[in-house]
């Protein structure tokens, strides 16, 4: 999926809403309060995520954590900040990979997170949560907690973290969970053989600024409180380390692609293309030009470079989807079908890719074709929106105006729009056949359309 799009965010559940753990369901119904009016959004592209799981795949191993659940993701906010809010994602502001000088320090953060999850820290977030309750307005709302994905899935619309005492409460870990992720971090990366000046250097960072007020700590100090001590002691696991770090071409070139492709798109493209020529790997260069021209509106330019970086890696499914997304935008149609086609074939199983696909055949009349393919993307992640915009608009021009409206509520509901939400949820259930799987969809967002209306009127 095109990085310029993104989506609410939403996060994981269980198969039904009975079967969510009751704190988790607490949690999900206090942050969709917040996020109705702080509601923040990831960045989804698929050459991102792919290049954040290469980087994260050694972590997560050492740190025992399923490699094909935990994902990485990247939030949409400048400031420099990372945090995790369930057991199968790291969130990552895109202000803290842009700022970062080496695959080293981002790994150190990635495996601070992931020690958070090992380590069980999340689970005593209930206590957190209550102290945070009062602040926020715990309960207003149930928002997205079964208005997520087929086969009766359930999620929650989130704000990202960084906004608000409440949240950064809620967020927020002592100095005795920090010690112990840092111990278990520098543990996953000796494991990994990554050197823990990363850590080191991070540590270095935010030195001093417990002397600064709040308000102008940076948010990743506030939600995760330094110390000298903790610094010294990433200093002895550095020491402890030696000089057994080896040189990883593999982490040096995915951190220097995500980041490139990261200011490729967030930053001018007169700044992309005089920073472009200082990238050693021809490739990620070219990958930043064409994505400046595309920026610049000059098609020509913007696919020279982008078919001299597949000339690079023409097996590469990430830049045959970029191709894709520059025409499509283009509207060179029928060649970014065939772009995206070829990026499907490398990539079988991207959702991300699925729906750049689904929605470039959307726009060449294959309507049925994009919709087996949009509802295959769904199936594997239901937090894009974009897609399913694209799948309503499907459903749609088929004539399956029920399952417009269901996907439309759910669209609605993961940007926290649950009035729109219910709307669309009530005209699907008078459309769908009685307890099809779209109709009990709908039941699941009107549900929650209805607790978040009648909790607001409860605070009145």
């Amino acid at each position: 999926m095109p990085i310029s799009h993104v989506a609410t965010m939403a996060f994981e559940r269980g198969s039904r809403l009975a079967s969510i753990p009751a704190f988790l369901l607490a949690v999900a119904l206090w942050i969709a309060t917040v996020a109705q009016s702080h509601a923040q959004s990831l960045i989804r592209d698929p050459d991102i995520e792919h290049g954040l799981r290469e980087l994260a795949f050694p972590i997560l191993r050492a740190a025992g954590l399923n490699t094909n659940r935990v994902r990485v993701m990247v939030v949409k906010d400048g400031t420099f900040n990372a945090f995790v809010i369930d057991y199968n994602t790291i969130y990552l502001n895109h202000g803290l990979i842009l700022t970062v000088d080496s695959p080293e320090m981002l790994q150190a953060v990635i495996a601070h997170e992931a020690a958070h999850i090992a380590n069980g820290h999340l689970a005593r977030r209930a206590e957190n949560l209550r102290a945070a309750q009062r602040a926020a307005g715990f309960g207003t709302a149930l928002a997205l907690i079964a208005a997520a994905a087929g086969g009766g899935e359930a999620a929650a619309g989130i704000a990202a973290g960084t906004q608000g005492a409440a949240i950064r409460s809620f967020l927020g870990h002592t100095r005795a969970e920090e010690s112990s992720a840092d111990r278990s971090a520098a543990s996953y990366l000796r494991w990994a053989e990554i050197s823990p000046i990363g850590m080191v250097e991070l540590h270095r960072k935010f030195a001093g600024q417990e002397l600064l007020s709040e308000i102008n700590q940076d948010p990743y100090m506030r939600s995760h409180p330094t110390s000298r001590e903790r610094l010294r002691a990433a200093e002895e696991f550095l020491y402890q380390f030696g000089d057994r770090a080896k040189s990883n071409p593999n982490a040096d070139y995915w951190f220097a692609r995500v980041k490139g492709k990261l200011s490729a798109f967030l930053r001018s493209p007169g700044w992309t293309l005089r920073r472009a020529k200082e990238e050693t790997a021809q490739d990620i260069r070219l990958m930043r030009e064409a994505a400046a021209h595309h920026q610049n509106r000059n098609l020509s330019a913007a696919r020279a470079a982008i078919d001299g970086a597949l000339a690079i890696r023409p097996d590469d499914p990430f830049y045959h989807e970029l191709k894709g997304q520059i025409l499509l935008e283009n509207l060179r149609v029928s060649e970014a079908v065939t772009a995206y086609a070829r990026a499907s074939e490398l990539a079988p199983t991207d959702a991300l890719i699925m729906a750049g696909y689904g929605r470039a055949l959307l726009a060449d009349g294959q309507t049925k074709k994009a919709l087996q393919v949009l509802e295959s993307a769904r199936a594997r992640d239901y937090r894009n929106g974009r897609l399913m915009q694209d799948l309503g608009m499907a459903y749609s021009k088929v004539g399956n105006n029920g399952m417009a409206s269901a996907v439309t509520a759910e669209r609605f509901a993961l940007e926290g729009r649950l009035l729109d939400a219910g709307i669309h949820a009530r005209r699907a259930i008078g459309q769908l056949p009685e307890g099809s799987t779209g109709w009990q969809r709908a039941q699941d967002v009107l549900i929650a359309a209805e607790q978040a209306e009648k909790s607001k009127r409860n605070r009145k």
